[in-house]
């Protein structure tokens, strides 16, 4: 599915506006992370993806087609939107009925509904938990009911805004468990994060957002390396990258591995 933005804008009823003409292109399988500070206009450019928020200028074309000429409902059904906040899409009495509500609506079989319930159930965590109430679940079991909730509709873009939020090191393992699995089934998953580590471990390409504009736009690395520009837009590398740049290496490392095997290399460059 191919989302391709032209010159967006969007303008809050205030007169405030969190897009300033934003041209975009989103096509594949791979991962791709939209970052930047609050007010950035990262959630704001992405409700566009589905209808929940229409443009006040420019275009959001689905595989072609203006967003505006269908409903927020009909777009569910291929983009798939999680909220930050779970307890905004969670209102039904127990995990399977919140699997199974999307489904429903846009007449899934019992029989495929059933075998995806089981599937996702486990994807996510939460085989156990299919007969709990989801205001019974931890903070980070209700995150994941809201994430299956959404993947039960089969959607061939899936958006999650801030996933890490609260999660400790388990479940971004499972988020990361999450994202691949959605890559090897083709599908397009665009997260919004301020969790840098996480970014660069999970996501080949990143997006970086500034006063409602596209301000770096590139491969995980490249972004990483344009020191001068993150700052601007008052992103911070991971730790380890950080360590890399301040110690003078060339090579942008993003994780510690890459870090120790570039230090080995420059090692053996002046040896």
């Amino acid at each position: 599915m191919k989302i391709e933005l032209q010159a967006l804008e969007h303008a809050y009823p205030g007169g405030d506006k969190a897009l300033d003409g934003v041209d975009l292109m989103l096509d594949g399988n791979e991962p791709v992370a939209i970052i930047g500070q609050n007010g950035a206009g990262k959630t704001t450019l992405v409700k566009h993806f589905n209808g929940i928020l229409r443009p006040t200028g420019g275009k959001v074309l689905i595989d072609g087609i203006d967003v505006n000429e269908r409903s927020t409902a009909e777009w569910s059904r291929s983009v798939g939107y999680v909220f930050q906040n779970p307890d905004d899409q969670l209102f039904l009495e127990s995990v399977r009925k919140e699997f199974e509500f999307g489904p429903r609506q846009i007449g899934m079989s019992d029989q495929d509904i059933a075998h995806r319930v089981d599937s996702i159930a486990e994807l996510v965590g939460l085989t156990k938990k299919l007969d709990v109430h989801p205001f019974d679940l931890t903070p980070t079991e209700k995150k994941f009911c809201t994430i299956g909730a959404v993947i039960m509709m089969d959607p061939s873009v899936v958006i999650f805004d801030e996933p890490t939020c609260g999660q400790d090191a388990s479940g971004n393992v499972c988020l990361a468990r999450i994202i691949e699995r959605l890559k090897a089934q083709g599908k397009l998953c665009i997260t919004i994060s301020h969790d840098m580590k996480f970014v660069t471990a999970n996501f080949s390409r990143v997006i970086v957002m500034y006063h409602g504009r596209v301000l770096l736009d590139g491969q995980t690395r490249e972004v990483f390396a344009q020191t001068d520009t993150l700052r601007r837009s008052f992103v911070t590398p991971p730790p380890v990258t950080r360590v890399a740049q301040g110690a003078g290496l060339k090579e942008t490392v993003l994780s510690v591995p890459a870090f120790i095997n570039a230090i080995a290399q420059e090692r053996n460059h002046r040896g």
